[in-house]
């Protein structure tokens, strides 16, 4: 049996992108882990209510942004409160694409991610 466990994304900025996804999703840090040789830092961030994290990784020597292709791939999440999250995202102005015919929106994070904001049916 498998489960979901993790996923990555490689960002330039740590501090930033945490502080993206703990004011935009309320993510939190849940654990973090430092290469002996200084040449990365990984944290993990969690929603407090799964087992699945998201990892944030930095390559410390890194400085061209990294490249997304055509951005086809997106991370999603699904919330009991999409009216007044799309309204602080809109008022944050994150939200980068809102497909209102299907009721749900991006938003994107200082890396060029996406992510998908999808209300619970």
């Amino acid at each position: 049996m498998l489960k979901f466990n993790h996923f990555n994304f490689n960002v330039l900025d740590l501090d930033k992108s945490i502080a993206f996804y703990e004011s935009t999703l309320g993510l939190k840090v849940i654990r973090e882990s430092n290469a002996a040789d200084g040449s990365f830092r990984i944290v993990f961030l969690g929603d407090g209510s799964s087992d699945f994290s998201l990892e944030l990784t930095c390559l410390t020597d890194r400085t061209e942004p990294y490249d997304l292709g055509e951005q086809e791939y997106h991370l999603a999440f699904v919330t009991d409160a999409y009216d007044s999250l799309h309204e602080k995202h809109r008022e944050m102005g994150v939200i980068c694409y809102e497909n209102e015919k299907m009721g749900l929106y991006f938003l994107e994070d200082p890396d060029g991610y996406w992510i998908e904001i999808i209300p619970a049916k």
